[in-house]
């Protein structure tokens, strides 16, 4: 069973309609327990760093989240989701993430020309960075997936397992042992989207 995280911040249904689509059983939760007790865990979230960052630490889940992924527990987190799994975002002044995997989430504005819009929406093609993770066995360099984004992860090379481009070469994808993470939303990426959720049910 995969469990969708429901700490007041995410398109929670949508995802949960896509895993329907792929055959996997999930269940939105806000439930420590239910949590514990799921196969996965994913980590959904839209809006600003440090409010995300807020309510997830003022359900309590916080904790639950980082003990099941530090026990070995697949996690992925999307979008804002995945940012929170860094160290800390510079969102409207510096915020705690939960320290999953090792580096910061920055503005976006810092690297890509000045003439290029922000938020950073639209499809934008994948290309795997080293050794290409079984999060992609069903999807191709080149694919294209759908983001929207103000914000992106730095300092964190070591994890980045799939970049976009935008102006400059955004991080899209991180992976660090049973702890992953997608910038762009593979609940609204079509195909290419259902058989990246497809590889995370089945790992």
């Amino acid at each position: 069973m995969i469990a969708i995280v429901d700490y007041g911040v995410g398109n929670l249904f949508s995802l949960k309609s896509s895993l329907a689509a792929i055959g996997a059983e999930a269940v939105v939760t806000g439930e420590a327990e239910v949590l514990r007790r799921a196969d996965k865990i994913i980590l959904p979230g839209v809006g600003a760093f440090g409010d995300a960052a807020d309510k997830l630490r003022a359900t309590g889940l916080d904790a639950v989240v980082i003990d099941e992924a530090q026990s070995g527990k697949p996690l992925m987190g999307i979008c804002l989701g995945m940012q929170l799994l860094f160290d800390r975002g510079y969102e409207y002044g510096e915020h705690a993430g939960l320290g999953l995997i090792p580096g910061e989430v920055r503005p976006i504005a810092e690297v890509i020309p000045a003439d290029y819009k922000i938020p950073h929406i639209g499809w934008n093609a994948l290309r795997f960075t080293g050794r290409k993770s079984p999060l992609f066995r069903y999807i191709k360099e080149g694919d294209c997936v759908y983001f929207v984004h103000s914000f992106y992860a730095a300092d964190c090379d070591e994890s980045v397992i799939a970049a976009a481009e935008y102006g400059a070469e955004l991080t899209a994808a991180v992976q660090r042992g049973n702890v992953c993470g997608c910038q762009f939303h593979p609940e609204k990426s079509g195909k290419v989207g259902l058989n990246i959720l497809r590889a995370f049910c089945e790992d």
